[in-house]
């Protein structure tokens, strides 16, 4: 301190106590700020404080708090109205819209949209469709849902499943799987190998090989073999059979018809009956009763047993006849005298019913005639 001269250190004590002054008359003085020029501000002038009520042509600051925060992130806020959103607009994330929205254009989303109703003139999708709930289809303006269901377009043509009142409209085979079938009120009536059994009624016009088939009721088979449950008889060729069993074909019927002790076959119509083999006939019977064995004069006929002609065969003979017979073309009578009436040819004989000692055994016709000249035969011994 002995090196500093005492009249410096006045000098600097003086200066320290104008400054002092000085800075005491600045402090109580008024900041006054040069006026800014319009449309002169600087950002530079700007720094870390808040303008109140801003405002320019383009936006308007009414907020009260924070509303919008910009960050190298982008731009952050809880709200926006407006009319238009012009350009290409991406949306990371999820959005809500609780009001109405337009959008005039294309939206993409990548992500999920959640709706709680979506009206939509066409929808295409190209995805899966997941849902919670079915599928609505709601009446148009005249109350009508006919015409409503599922198209699907190109391929040339549309492919409709749509709804046409009181049935739905495919215009494609409905393929089910093989272990599937078609139900009403939840009975099968029709699987990919049977008929459902609460099926009793159909209109099929052709079926492949039936096996183990059982009917009831009528049944008619191509117009030809009818079965009537009301008269239990069968009829083939006609439906109005006349028997148990009736084969008709013009005016021709054949019948079989069991009865308590008999069964009768035949011919049921004025026709002639023939029993054949070897599409040859062996015995026929005429439509007046006549009976004829064998096809010509080289068929064999062969009868077992004993065999009687209007009369029951006896026990001791072969042949039993009630009246003559003619063998060779003579015929043979029994009588007790020679015949008196009636034609004879020459070699007719009759035997005598009553033969005696001395007697004859017959009369035999030596010129025909009617009766014809007579001479006995065979005198008998006495």
């Amino acid at each position: 301190m002995s090196d500093i001269d005492k009249n410096n250190l006045n000098t600097i004590a003086q200066g320290f106590a104008q400054l002092n002054d000085v800075l005491d008359i600045l402090s109580n003085k008024p900041l006054t700020l040069d006026a800014i020029a319009d449309r002169s501000i600087s950002g530079d002038k700007i720094y870390a404080g808040k303008i109140a009520k801003f405002q320019s042509v383009g936006i308007k600051d009414d907020a009260t708090q924070l509303i919008v925060q910009v960050d190298d992130d982008g731009i952050t806020t809880d709200n926006i109205d407006v009319e238009n959103i012009v350009g290409d607009t991406t949306v990371t994330g999820r959005l809500y819209m609780r009001r109405g929205a337009q959008v005039h254009g294309n939206m993409y989303v990548d992500g999920e949209m959640t709706v709680t109703k979506l009206n939509v003139n066409e929808l295409i999708s190209d995805v899966r469709q997941e849902r919670n709930s079915p599928l609505t289809f709601t009446p148009d303006e005249n109350g009508s849902i006919i015409g409503k269901g599922l198209l699907f377009t190109g391929d040339n043509h549309t492919r409709q499943f749509v709804y046409q009142g009181n049935k739905f409209f495919s215009t494609e085979t409905i393929d089910l799987h093989k272990d599937a079938s078609f139900a009403i009120a939840g009975t099968s009536v029709l699987s990919n190998t049977a008929l459902g059994t609460n099926i009793v009624n159909s209109s099929l016009r052709s079926v492949g090989t039936l096996s183990n088939l059982q009917t009831t009721g009528d049944l008619t088979i191509d117009q030809f073999v009818f079965w009537n449950t009301n008269t239990m008889r069968l009829g083939i060729g006609t439906d109005a059979a006349n028997a148990l069993v009736s084969i008709a074909d013009s005016d021709s019927e054949f019948i079989i018809q069991p009865d308590t002790n008999s069964i009768t076959v035949g011919a049921y119509t004025t026709t002639d009956l023939n029993i054949v083999t070897d599409n040859t006939t062996r015995i026929k019977i005429t439509e007046s009763g006549k009976i004829i064995l064998g096809s010509n004069i080289e068929s064999k006929t062969l009868v077992n047993g004993k065999f009687g002609v209007n009369i029951t065969p006896g026990t001791d003979v072969d042949i039993t006849t009630a009246g003559p017979v003619r063998i060779e073309g003579k015929k043979f009578e029994v009588g007790n005298s020679i015949p008196t009436s009636g034609t004879y040819r020459k070699g007719d004989i009759m035997w005598s019913d009553n033969p005696k000692p001395t007697g004859y055994v017959g009369w035999i016709c030596i010129r025909e005639g009617t009766p014809g000249t007579w001479k006995p035969f065979g005198q008998i011994a006495s």
